[in-house]
């Protein structure tokens, strides 16, 4: 195999090791920190202003994916979601549709379907042939994809102020035809309002979520992976760990007119130390906070700070980098239109325009 041939090999072959890591049986189970990272990045460009901060606050469809017991403060007969953004200057493209329904005044349903994918990647695996002839026709292309489908479900208890939600996840991860697997998983929340106050918690993959990945390597892509020291993938099951986020929130009116709500939220995860606020070897704490203001409920400015990390600058010297956004939003009768301004890689110049819709259906008066 030729050396130009070897490295666009290699693409793939770091794209299987960064998806699956490593295994060294033929069907074994890892659990890596970061499984099934698309799920974290958030829904909807009012939670991304925030910097992710609604598990208490929110109180429309996306809460579906933020904390399912929120669905139960949608006012209407049903509503309808849709994001879509682009990150890494628009080579990665995340597509969101949530619809959630409540079914009388104590329960609530939703669906929500998340893609996030780069499509068009070139497969240059067959470029040139064992004679070192190059045939351009050869070269082809494929999609890597993580798909996620979510059904919630809500419901007031008896205790005064306190409503439950929980959802059911299938998780569908493809990298053309070299790979893909299937994955099931569920989450756990709740919403308490006590006067003023309102508290969440959203426990996520709270029986850990499974990812079971099967290989389709030809003798190319198996060559590479032995020439660059990387162990051939072989079926495995990845496990993604549960996470804990808890939340406070409270909204203060301002006059007849204006409003403010702040919210403090705390990721807690239990899959050893990770480069966040407050860590240790047991568990790490990874806090961020956003804040929305608002006028009349028909005009929204937002702002947040969040992913707080240590980082090592190329001389050694060591600071605190965090990650801020912000965002508007406009309520127009039955429509909502949100728009969030986010930087999830925290670089110069790497900024993310996301706008998300939401529509209010009701039934007609009679």
């Amino acid at each position: 195999m030729s050396l130009y041939k070897r490295l666009l090999t290699l693409t793939l072959a770091l794209l299987a090791g960064n998806s699956f890591g490593q295994s060294t049986s033929q069907t074994s189970t890892i659990a890596p920190k970061y499984s099934n990272e698309f799920l974290a990045i958030g829904v909807g460009a009012r939670g991304l202003g925030m910097s992710n901060s609604i598990i208490a606050s929110v109180n429309d469809v996306t809460a579906g994916y933020w904390n399912p017991a929120g669905l139960l403060n949608i006012s209407n007969d049903a509503q309808l979601g849709l994001m879509h953004a682009e990150y890494f200057a628009g080579i990665a493209k995340f597509d969101y549709g949530a619809f959630a329904k409540p079914l009388d005044d104590k329960s609530a349903i939703g669906i929500s379907i998340m893609r996030f994918g780069v499509d068009d990647i070139p497969n240059t695996t067959q470029l040139i042939d064992n004679q070192g002839r190059v045939d351009y026709d050869k070269i082809t292309s494929f999609t890597a994809a993580d798909y996620a489908f979510i059904v919630s479900y809500a419901r007031k208890t008896n205790i005064e102020g306190l409503s439950v939600g929980g959802n059911v996840k299938i998780v569908h991860r493809k990298i053309g035809d070299f790979a893909n697997s299937w994955g099931f998983g569920l989450d756990a929340s709740a919403l308490y309002t006590k006067k003023e106050w309102i508290f969440g918690a959203m426990f996520r993959d709270v029986t850990t979520t499974f990812n079971a990945w099967s290989f389709n390597l030809n003798d190319d892509m198996r060559e590479v992976f032995v020439l660059t020291g990387n162990e051939i993938p072989t079926n495995s099951v990845e496990l993604t760990l549960p996470k804990l986020i808890l939340a406070a929130t409270r909204n203060y009116p301002i006059g007849e007119r204006f409003s403010i709500q702040p919210e403090l939220n705390l990721d807690i995860t239990f899959d050893g130390k990770r480069n966040v606020l407050l860590k240790t070897n047991l568990v790490s704490v990874d806090p961020h906070a956003g804040f929305e203001f608002g006028f009349k409920n028909l005009v929204f400015v937002r702002a947040g700070i969040g992913n707080i990390q240590r980082v090592t600058e190329l001389g050694g010297e060591e600071k605190t980098s965090l990650q801020p956004n912000m965002g508007l939003g406009i309520k127009i009768k039955q429509f909502s239109i949100d728009y969030a301004l986010s930087n999830i890689t925290q670089s110069v110049g790497t900024f993310s325009n996301i706008f998300s819709l939401r529509f209010d259906i009701d039934k007609p008066d009679k």
